[in-house]
């Protein structure tokens, strides 16, 4: 038998439940709906055939009458598409009373046990299309992801923000701390990198009076794997003319409050074990300070890498200041935030592209969010001045020459850009995955990204 190519028009399973579930035990509404999914469960009590069809938005039980359908030609794993009553159970289970039911596809291969479901978890990362079918909570996450994408979305929009795209592969890379992806153009005859991140690019626009962009972005870093960590990542950054990152950091708390009421009804959470509380305002410290609590602040290298040492911390790839210091942060500070807390004020040998501040040049206006010990936000007032920016860039180089690899590698075009005159702003970068483990309350990134990137299998 050739099956059907499609099932329009049909209803989604969660909206029949809701309209079955007032109706007395045994009753069966007039109207008539059309189903669609996937059979999970099956039981037989003689000429009546109990059947339980998922879709993405729930499940039903059917209740098919063989005197009305025919024989239930049904395996489980099956596709049908059904149409009936709703009606609720004689045990009250808000359920369809089927008068049709035909096969949209049949299933070739057994599904896993359709009650434990798929439990091995590298099952569930190399063959995810099995895990969203057979764990609900994996398509719940899914389906909240999405809409947290939509919230980001909505709420930059509505304050005036343009979305716009920039390029992937790049003649050069910058805008971040990291390793890139190299691949070669056989038409430009010339090595490219995939992006580790939008700021350069966004940045021109602001340059050419876009005054608010924002992108939300695949960007890649060839980077080791860890729960925080994938080579491949979302994020979205943003630039705003005219603002500074007091009005970045104001804006990011709105927005992840958005977000979590948008996808868990509320500002409470729950990550790595720890009770989050995500409404504004949020606690904030300078970086000098959070190191000065644990007695490792210093501007002399030799005396940093001896305090480090002498706290057990390993320094042996750690060749230049700059690298001790955040060497530092991560070990000492980084961990022990645990609500959401704004770091801010950083090293200006860190941060290559923000703006000092009025009282300090060896210090820029720049702040990272951490939570549950994670960071996830880093954001900056934005450095403006060509001239400067040329300095930091070639600041930058002798950090390359001094050991540090994954130190700014420079992009004269940028600084040729800025030339022109570019308008004070801020921008930020939030990692659209590790937001995503906080609001679900998953300690891997690879729980929330569908199709991680996993080492080929033998």
């Amino acid at each position: 038998m050739t099956a059907p190519k499609h099932f329009r028009d049909r209803d989604e399973i969660a909206a029949v439940r809701a309209e079955a579930e007032p109706l007395e035990n045994g009753a069966a509404a007039a109207t008539k709906r059309r189903l669609a999914g996937r059979v999970l469960a099956r039981r037989d009590m003689g000429k009546l055939v109990f059947l339980d069809l998922v879709d993405r938005s729930g499940r039903i039980q059917l209740l098919c009458h063989v005197e009305r359908t025919g024989d239930i030609d049904v395996h489980l794993g099956d596709i049908v598409g059904v149409i009936g009553s709703p009606s609720k159970s004689k045990r009250g289970e808000p359920s369809l009373d089927v008068d049709s039911l035909e096969i949209l596809a049949r299933i070739r291969t057994p599904l896993p046990d359709t009650f434990h479901g798929v439990t091995d978890v590298e099952a569930r990362y190399r063959r995810r299309y099995l895990d969203l079918l057979m764990n609900e909570d994996s398509r719940r996450d899914a389906i909240l992801r999405a809409r947290m994408v939509t919230a980001i979305r909505a709420y930059l929009d509505a304050e005036g923000f343009i979305e716009v795209e920039t390029p992937i592969l790049q003649p050069r890379y910058g805008g971040g701390f990291a390793e890139p992806f190299v691949t070669h153009s056989n038409l430009l005859d010339q090595d490219l990198y995939l992006r580790i991140a939008d700021e350069l690019y966004l940045k021109r626009l602001i340059v050419g009076g876009l005054e608010k962009v924002y992108e939300l972005s695949k960007d890649f870093r060839n980077e080791s794997y860890s729960y925080k960590h994938s080579p491949e990542f979302t994020q979205v950054e943003w630039y705003e003319a005219y603002a500074d990152y007091t009005d970045t950091m104001e804006r990011c708390e709105t927005l992840v409050e958005q977000a979590a009421r948008a996808i868990v009804g509320g500002t409470k959470t729950t990550f790595r074990g720890h009770d989050l509380e995500l409404a504004k305002p949020w606690a904030r410290v300078k970086f000098v300070d959070a190191l000065d609590a644990h007695g490792v602040w210093t501007r002399d290298e030799a005396e940093l890498r001896a305090k480090l040492t002498a706290a057990g911390v390993d320094v042996a790839r750690d060749k230049t200041w700059s690298q001790l210091v955040d060497h530092a942060y991560a070990h000492f500070v980084e961990p022990e935030l645990i609500q959401p807390t704004i770091v801010y004020d950083w090293p200006i040998e860190l941060s290559p592209f923000a703006r000092t501040t009025d009282a300090d040049e060896s210090i820029v206006e720049r702040f990272e969010v951490v939570v549950g010990g994670m960071e996830f936000a880093n954001a900056f007032s934005e450095l403006n001045d060509s001239e400067e920016q040329a300095q930091r860039f070639a600041a930058q180089a002798d950090e390359r020459e001094a050991g540090d690899a994954e130190a700014e590698p420079g992009d004269p075009d940028y600084v040729e850009a800025m030339s022109y005159g570019m308008a004070p702003n801020s921008g930020i970068g939030i990692g659209i995955d590790r937001l995503a483990m906080v609001l679900l309350g998953k300690d891997s990134i690879r729980d929330v990204i569908l199709f991680p990137a996993l080492r080929e299998k033998d």
